[in-house]
């Protein structure tokens, strides 16, 4: 792993949260990102090897200003895009809003943090970023439309850009998870409708201690894309290629989805 400034969003909470804390047990320079100064300042304390940035990443303004001024010439290791937001509904019946919602945060912010920070890498000629997608970035969820095209966008975006830094020293890598045990995973349980097919998988929720451990490796040893778990992972792949398989079986998923709510709940 190389040596140099570790930058995270979405710090605050989940993924993110549990990735900076491991970093910063290893005594990593750390850049930490979230638009809730409250929790971070709750979880954290600012130091000379660790640092927040306080504010929205969807907008051009905070990389190109606030988080590049924090930078300051030091050499950037690695940058970790898993500020994220859900709001599960049907298509039927979502708030317009909530389009902006997903697609700022979700493919917005991880878009615009990858173009600055992989620049600035491809100009010391080294670094890694890497974008948190999700497996409904690989097979559509219905209930979950917004979030689903969210993800589906910073996947193809991520995979493209991987093509085009590869030659400046530069790997952009992006990783979908299966459900995690975050506080997405919470607000999800208050539209169980909508959700059924989110808690489709096995029994076992992932932790965010389980992504940080394929994170690190990750680190180690680049991939463009890495599914958690890789068989959910394949099975998504599949779904994604042929939707209408997933018809065959939606009854039966659904149905283990209620469960797993009603036991959840």
């Amino acid at each position: 792993m190389k040596q140099g400034l570790f930058i995270i969003s979405g710090a605050a909470s989940g993924i993110g949260l549990d990735l900076a804390k491991t970093l910063e047990s290893q005594g990593r320079e750390l850049l930490l990102m979230d638009l809730d100064s409250g929790s971070l300042k709750k979880q954290f304390s600012e130091s000379n090897s660790l640092e927040f940035v306080i504010g929205d990443v969807s907008r051009i303004e905070f990389w190109e200003e606030a988080v590049m001024k924090k930078i300051n010439r030091r050499r950037v290791a690695c940058l970790v895009n898993s500020a994220g937001v859900i709001r599960p509904g049907f298509v039927r019946d979502f708030s317009l809003k909530d389009i902006d919602f997903h697609l700022d945060v979700n493919t917005k912010g991880s878009i615009l943090g990858t173009r600055f920070i992989a620049n600035l890498m491809k100009d010391q000629g080294f670094g890694h970023v890497i974008n948190i997608s999700s497996l409904a970035g690989l097979a559509p969820v219905s209930g979950l439309s917004l979030y689903s095209a969210s993800k589906f966008a910073i996947r193809g975006f991520s995979l493209a850009a991987a093509t085009e830094y590869r030659k400046f020293g530069v790997n952009i890598s992006v990783v979908c998870p299966d459900l995690v045990k975050t506080p997405m995973l919470d607000l999800q349980l208050d539209y169980p409708e909508e959700a059924k097919l989110t808690f489709s998988g096995p029994e076992k929720v992932l932790t965010p201690t389980d992504i940080t451990k394929v994170l690190l490796k990750l680190m180690e040893k680049p991939k463009d894309l890495v599914c958690i778990p890789e068989s959910r992972g394949l099975l998504a792949k599949v779904a994604g290629i042929w939707p209408g398989l997933g018809e065959i079986f939606r009854n039966s998923l659904e149905s283990k989805g209620e469960k797993a709510i009603k036991k959840l709940r």
